[in-house]
């Protein structure tokens, strides 16, 4: 669970924000002397007088520590333009004004990814009734991520359907042509998971209603990146060390968003927390073996790995169908082999479905 410093004198309330944000954030209170000793944190909210300069003073090179990723997120009183000026000037990510609001800071904290969705610049493609259902479910459960609200199961179901029926009428090779217009690479990743995953299920001649839940978990596989920051999730080159480590912490977040839905199949959360398992036990968050990996987290793997590596990124090339699955193949025992083999449907994509844009 992400964890939230409180500095500060404080107006905040300290057992109100402990229950606000139960089951979210951990939240911790600090002394403004004491913190000064440690390195910023990740999320760090301040509540001081910024009228006491001072301390200002001394929090500005405190605050050029944190992490290039880090937020810093000033309690401000609203109508006063000088305190959110002299917050900005300390080194504020972002202000908050009083009284907070659960749903205002969660939206500071997390709130880029669901922004993501759309972009006056560059239009989501809404030339399939699929591909506009789960651009805007995605949008929702991500929204609700961010704000610890409930997730829309039902509306979920309904995007998953829309899927199938695309992905059936269209075909896979379309369905990544549209998909891979998107201008978020977040976005374009998990729709790209959806369709392969739904196109997977036919070619294996799963039910409608499995392929509906392949479609579900498609959606829901990546929901822990709304914790990610922003900068890492939409990098336009490759990651570092550093930003690896946080991006893999991905499928753990994504079980905290999700631990607390009522009515979703157990299935999900395992499928969430465990896609990027490895039946050799090379994978991550829990070094699961062979048996100890179901079905569902195999072929949503396959899928994932698969989306990957044909998606469009600003630093390399897309890879050919061919060239995806030959990868597949080389990774051996990390994936489900009798699956892979099944899988091969997907290398005979045509090389114009992923050409880039």
């Amino acid at each position: 669970m992400h964890r939230l410093s409180i500095i500060g004198d404080t107006g905040v309330r300290p057992d109100d924000l402990v229950r606000q944000f139960a089951g979210i954030l951990e939240i911790e209170f600090k002394p403004f002397e004491s913190a000064l000793d440690a390195t910023p944190g990740e999320y760090t909210l301040i509540d001081i007088d910024l009228s006491d300069n001072s301390r200002l003073v001394r929090l500005k090179p405190w605050l050029m520590r944190k992490s290039s990723e880090a937020k810093v997120i000033f309690v401000t009183d609203k109508a006063s333009h000088l305190q959110d000026t002299r917050a900005y000037a300390v080194g504020a990510t972002d202000v908050i004004h009083r009284p907070i609001e659960r749903r205002k800071l969660l939206a500071k904290l997390w709130g880029g990814v669901v922004s993501l969705a759309t972009d006056p610049s560059n239009p989501p493609v809404q030339e399939s009734p699929g591909f506009a259902a789960a651009v805007d479910s995605l949008q929702s459960i991500f929204s609700s991520a961010c704000l610890g609200a409930p997730i829309d199961s039902a509306a979920i179901q309904s995007a998953g359907d829309a899927v199938v029926n695309e992905v059936e009428a269209q075909g896979l090779a379309t369905w990544i042509e549209t998909v891979r217009r998107h201008h978020s690479q977040t976005y374009q990743h998990s729709l790209l998971v959806m369709g392969v995953a739904v196109a997977f299920g036919q070619q294996l001649g799963l039910s409608r209603a499995d392929r509906q839940r392949l479609s579900f978990a498609g959606m829901l596989h990546d929901i822990g990146k709304v914790r990610i920051p922003l900068a890492i999730l939409e990098k336009p080159s490759a990651l570092d060390a550093n930003e690896l480590a946080v991006m893999m912490k991905h499928p753990q977040y994504g079980l905290d968003v999700l631990g607390t839905v009522s009515g979703l199949p157990a299935e999900m959360l395992d499928m969430v927390v465990h896609h990027h398992e490895r039946l050799d036990g090379s994978g991550y968050p829990h070094g699961l073996h062979g048996n100890e990996i179901s079905d569902l987290v195999r072929l949503i793997t396959i899928s994932d790995v698969f989306a990957a590596l044909v998606e469009r990124r600003a630093y390399r090339m897309p890879l050919s169908g061919l060239a995806a699955y030959q990868n597949l193949l080389d990774m051996g025992p990390k994936l489900d082999e009798d699956l892979v083999r099944e899988f091969k449907f997907a290398s005979q994509i045509a090389p114009t479905a992923l050409s880039p844009h």
